[in-house]
């Protein structure tokens, strides 16, 4: 339970961290950060690997990189339930996507 706990802190800092750097994303709060952060990761465990699963084509030939399509889709997914998290486009997405990505590496590592 703790290490849920640390898990979601440190992924709505990297958040709020990465929509403090990129232009145009707007988080309204830390707040907003803790609750974007429990709705991407909850969307990421019921959704992920049911689209990679039908994807699977993509998937092989890309060698998982497709797999940052569907995190930047998910992403998208989550601006679009949560009101006080907005990204101006899809290519802020994608990019945002490729961070928090590699972001979800760094501290995997760290922690």
């Amino acid at each position: 339970m703790v290490a849920l706990i640390i898990n979601v802190l440190a992924m709505a800092g990297l958040l709020y961290a990465v929509a403090s750097v990129l232009p145009g994303v707007r988080m309204k709060s830390f707040g907003t950060a803790l609750t974007v952060s429990l709705a991407y990761g909850l969307l990421n465990y019921l959704l992920f690997w049911l689209i990679a699963l039908v994807a699977f084509i993509p998937m092989l030939l890309s060698f998982g990189v497709f797999g940052l399509v569907i995190n930047a889709f998910l992403l998208w997914l989550t601006d679009k339930l949560i009101e006080d998290f907005e990204i101006p486009s899809i290519g802020m997405t994608l990019l945002m996507a490729l961070l928090l990505t590699l972001g979800k590496f760094l501290l995997r590592v760290l922690l």
